[in-house]
């Protein structure tokens, strides 16, 4: 692919145009909003690390497993340690993260100032070319006139040379000589102030061709740059997560270590009051103060129903045995 270059693709017909210069200047104007939205992205990128660097760290701090011993209490150590050890990396990123925008907003303000110069320099190149090149065509304007005004004076003089007097011949001629006068006159300030339009266009054609290279050389160091600032941002985030993953690995390898009989027997080592269950219960007669075994409940004691008056002797009433459904102790 054939290289291509701001010096020879951004001219224009008109010499008072400036529509491949503005596009170039807009280009840069964009470039450098990108560097600064990369720039915001990047510090707005820290803040987040910074904020969740402290939540973890805050984290870290509370109880967990506070009661718990032995090798679990080891492993849940090792798992606060190190989620405090990931905060405080995550924290690390943040302030690299900065520094790394602060880098980006040098570069940018260092680009500014050094196009400074030549943007003063070319745009007084272009209000000298513009002003040169009015004043060029009012100088011509003015020389066709008085180009005119001779020819004109020289067809009267002609028209009038054999019907008028010689006083009126010296007249015309006269004229025609001063309007010759004025058009060579006039010519000269034309043709000298063409010259001198060449001159500054060859002046600004020549400075436009090393702004065009100038530009370009800071495009290519811009782009460079953009592109090396997110790789390098995109590497720190990657080597965090190496990090954290790192030390999660700590954590990992401590409850591998965490061993559940151990931790069992260890509890009974520590916290063991006995082997021996507790003895029965035994009854106590309060008269005979002798010690019995409990008691066992006495079997159900089956009561036979009164016998049931005859129905037949005269004025007995019926009466409901407990067993009956119907029995009450209520008297109607």
């Amino acid at each position: 692919m054939r290289e291509l270059h701001f010096k020879d693709n951004f001219w224009n017909t008109d010499i008072t145009s400036t529509g491949g210069y503005d596009n170039i200047i807009q280009h840069l104007n964009e470039g450098r909003r990108t560097c600064k939205e990369i720039e915001d992205f990047m510090k707005a990128r820290a803040s987040i690390e910074e904020k969740y660097a402290k939540e973890l760290l805050s984290l870290s701090k509370k109880v967990c497993g506070h009661n718990e011993m032995n090798t679990l209490k080891r492993s849940l150590d090792v798992f606060k340690l190190q989620t405090e050890n990931v905060g405080l990396s995550h924290l690390q990123l943040a302030n690299t993260i900065r520094e790394e925008a602060k880098k980006m907003e040098d570069f940018r303000e260092k680009q500014k100032e050094t196009r400074k110069k030549t943007e003063h320099q070319m745009d007084a190149l272009h209000k000298q070319k513009a002003a040169q090149y009015k004043k060029t065509i009012e100088f011509k304007k003015t020389y066709e006139q008085k180009c005119r005004d001779k020819e004109e004076a020289e067809q009267n003089m002609n028209r009038n040379a054999t019907t008028s007097s010689a006083k009126q011949q010296e007249k015309l001629y006269s004229k025609t000589q001063q309007a010759k006068n004025s058009a060579e006159e006039a010519d000269n300030m034309y043709n000298s102030n063409v010259c001198l339009l060449g001159k500054i266009r060859e002046d600004w054609q020549k400075e436009y061709v090393k702004a065009c290279e100038f530009f370009e050389n800071q495009e290519v160091e811009r782009i460079s740059t953009v592109r090396n600032t997110v790789w390098t941002h995109l590497n720190q985030l990657s080597q965090q997560c190496v990090t954290s993953d790192e030390l999660y690995e700590d954590v990992r390898k401590s409850l591998e270590q965490c061993n559940i009989l151990e931790d069992i027997a260890h509890f009974i080592n520590l916290r063991r009051t006995g082997d021996k269950p507790p003895a029965p219960v035994l009854y106590e007669n309060f008269y005979s103060n002798q010690r019995l075994p409990p008691a066992r409940q006495p079997p159900p004691i089956n009561r036979r129903a009164p016998p049931i008056p005859d129905s037949t002797a005269s004025g007995d009433v019926l009466y409901s045995t407990i067993a009956e459904p119907n029995y009450s102790t209520i008297r109607y």
